[in-house]
């Protein structure tokens, strides 16, 4: 209610002040998320001053690039984006945090030596606030370490996911067991991270996302448990509980199969059938998720499973 009066007096009040963005400069903003889709890292920022344009190097935060493309949110490429344009970068080299300031510089290189230094600088930092031990605070320090802790490496689809799920977990209340997010960041689980959780004694937690190609034999042979999730109140819900130490046996899902689709078929009674080649393990008739990049659009049970003309209980790895 009232957004349209509250857009009309922001647009008179700027009209009287006479508030005016200049164009004619090095564009600088806000990233308001970021993320990763198939053509690599993604950053959707707000222009504040100045004319951000295809080519320009630009920094946002510790990450840097330079713009192959600019988005708008119709899905059409810009050649430029002017004070207060919304747009999609494609072009940088990582996810940058939500709420970095981004600004062009003059070169790949300028854009490069400051990243460096940026991640330097924040990997001091971070060295710093570790706590050190200290003779006084030693009897402290190891009753911290006996006390419980849940380890949890968080992997999401946007930035913003991550950010969001990370502050919901820091905010539950427990006395017996602390929370320690070793690992947040955006993309898909991969073996870095098993690797990560297998040493920390931690679990994985992945929000819209999906497991890298061979990571899910590699996390059954550390001893390591990795739980998807695309609703964020049962991801925080299920967390609270294992902290209260109240969680049931639930039935899991075991992947026993991955195909990928090489063609779709349409029938002529309606609906489409999907001619797959199976990569990993072996399709069954039953339960399945399908995914395009790493979004679910589907999950369900098969209607039917062929192999050319029969109807067959499974198909094995290498066959259509």
């Amino acid at each position: 209610d009232g957004i349209y009066k509250l857009l009309e007096m922001v647009l008179l009040q700027a009209e009287i002040m006479e508030l005016k963005a200049n164009p004619n400069r090095r564009a600088k903003g806000s990233v308001i998320e970021s993320g990763l889709k198939q053509g690599g890292p993604v950053a959707t920022v707000l222009v504040q001053k100045g004319m951000l344009k295809v080519g320009d190097a630009i920094i946002c935060g510790d990450k840097w690039g330079k713009v192959r493309a600019l988005v708008n949110e119709e899905k059409k490429r810009l050649k430029t984006a002017g004070p207060s344009v919304a747009v999609e970068i494609l072009g940088l080299n990582g996810v940058p945090t939500a709420g970095d300031e981004f600004s062009v510089v003059e070169n790949e290189k300028s854009a490069r030596t400051l990243a460096e230094e940026r991640k330097d600088k924040s990997k001091a930092d971070e060295l710093q606030a570790r706590s050190k031990v200290t003779l006084e605070n030693l009897f402290a320090t190891l009753s911290e370490d006996s006390a419980k802790v849940l380890k949890v490496v968080v992997k999401a689809d946007t930035q913003g996911s991550v950010e969001a799920i990370v502050d919901a977990l820091k905010k539950i209340p427990s006395d017996k067991v602390s929370l320690e997010v070793i690992r947040h960041a955006v993309g898909t689980i991969t073996e870095s991270d098993v690797l990560l959780a297998a040493a920390s004694n931690a679990i994985v937690l992945g929000f819209h996302t999906r497991v890298d190609g061979g990571v899910a034999d590699s996390a059954k042979r550390e001893g390591v448990q990795i739980k998807l999730y695309s609703i964020i109140y049962e991801l925080i819900d299920e967390v609270r509980d294992a902290m209260s130490g109240l969680l049931d046996p639930v039935l899991k899902d075991v992947p026993v199969g991955k195909a990928e689709i090489r063609k779709v078929f349409e029938l002529s009674k309606g609906g489409n059938v999907a001619g797959c080649v199976v990569t990993n393990g072996r399709m069954l008739k039953g339960r399945m998720r399908l995914l395009r990049e790493s979004n679910v659009l589907f999950e369900g049970f098969s209607q039917s499973l062929r192999r050319f003309q029969d109807e067959v209980n499974e198909v094995r790895s290498g066959m259509e």
